[in-house]
């Protein structure tokens, strides 16, 4: 997944999924929310997994109860499972299974599966599928439907944490840049809630290497504050010096995989500026960073995908280098995505041209006028997601 384009598909893929659990009533009881979870999971996906039927279990008194259907499941619905049915078994081993395909074909049972939730309150989603799926596109987007799924049953319950989660995240995040000797920095994030998805860190290596970080958890509130808190506790605890980068963001996604507690999914830069103007990063799956010179703009995209979805994920460090005179802008969507009354983009452009316009000013005073930029090009209207954004200037 280290393509630009595949990077894009998986985000666009999960603010589609942030979209459906946007959607539903946080306030239904839980078999309720779950029903309408699979209607509309199956409506929105069906084309994308090559869907047939979708099958809801609710786990009671140990067996296993069909609550809800959608699709074309067959003649041959099984209303009750027993826990000791051998894909049952492979299901709670896994959390996620897909099964063989003659096997599965057999009897018209499920294709794959996945499970959310803990005995004695087990729920399991079961997925017929027609031909011409991917078992690679299918293992990743069932891992993160359940990821969401859990994320989005965990805030229900703890809802009246939220403000403890606020704090949390609030203490983690930085007031103001460091010094580091032939740098200018400048840092500002603005979230569209009370607690906002995204961050920005910095680190002190040693007195020649500084880390600098960017990420943007998916969603807003309780889910994203946890999985910031994670990801910058993680990050933090990880990096060390003459430590490969890339196998620290590898350590961080095994992490993020099995925390219950974990949002969505977490896009991130993480780089570390040397002294000399090297400038070795890794880009999982986010907006990429800019190194703009007078004549040129670099786009700093390798990595790898998003932190979160999948247990396993392999990423590939980027080497590059500052002038003097060069500028470093990293940012979130909520300023790329910031849209006009036409609904256009104020986009990559929009950012160059106000920091082209500044050349030569404070990074301070670059950002500051980036940020009013964007905010006056959507009519001054509230910010619809959280803006994030961190110059570098080598002096």
């Amino acid at each position: 997944m280290n393509d630009p384009a595949r990077r894009l598909d998986a985000k666009l893929f999960y603010r589609k999924l942030d979209g459906l659990f946007s959607a539903m009533d946080p306030n239904r009881p839980h078999e309720d929310l779950l029903k309408s979870f699979l209607e509309e999971s199956f409506r929105t996906l069906r084309d994308h997994l090559h869907l047939r039927a979708c099958l809801y279990y609710e786990e009671e008194e140990e067996i296993f109860v069909l609550k809800q259907a959608a699709g074309e499941p067959g003649a041959d619905l099984k209303r009750k499972l027993d826990p000791s049915d051998s894909r049952l078994q492979a299901l709670f081993q896994h959390k996620v299974y897909i099964f063989d395909d003659t096997v599965a074909s057999k009897d018209g049972s499920a294709s794959a599966a996945l499970l959310v939730g803990k005995r004695p309150n087990r729920s399991v989603f079961f997925y017929l599928l027609d031909p011409g799926w991917s078992r690679e596109e299918l293992d990743f987007t069932l891992n993160a439907i359940r990821a969401a799924l859990g994320a989005r049953l965990t805030e229900e319950r703890l809802r009246g944490s939220f403000k403890e989660a606020a704090l949390i995240q609030q203490s983690l995040l930085i007031d103001e840049p460091p010094v580091f000797e032939g740098y200018d920095f400048a840092c500002t994030s603005i979230p569209a809630e009370e607690v906002g998805g995204d961050f920005f860190d910095f680190s002190v290596i040693d007195p020649q290497i500084l880390g600098i970080a960017i990420g943007d958890a998916s969603g807003h509130g309780l889910p994203a504050a946890l999985l910031v808190r994670d990801v910058v506790t993680g990050l933090r605890m990880g990096i060390e010096k003459h430590l490969k980068v890339a196998h620290v963001f590898e350590k961080l996604n095994r992490v993020i995989h099995r925390s219950m507690l974990s949002s969505r999914f977490v896009s991130m830069v993480y780089g570390e500026l040397e002294a000399n103007g090297n400038f070795i990063y890794v880009n999982a799956g986010h907006q990429p960073p800019l190194i703009i010179n007078p004549d040129s703009v670099e786009s700093l995209e390798t990595g790898g995908s998003v932190i979160g979805p999948l247990p396993e994920v392999q990423f590939v460090r980027g080497i590059t280098h500052l002038d003097h005179g060069s500028i470093l802008l990293l940012c979130t969507d909520g300023i790329i995505e910031r849209r006009n009354s036409q609904g256009e983009f104020f986009g990559e452009n929009g950012m160059l041209s106000i920091i082209r316009a500044h050349q030569g000013a404070s990074a301070q005073k670059m950002l500051d006028e980036l940020f009013t930029a964007a905010f006056d090009y959507g009519n001054r209207r509230p910010w619809e997601d959280d803006a994030t954004g961190v110059i570098v200037v080598r002096k």
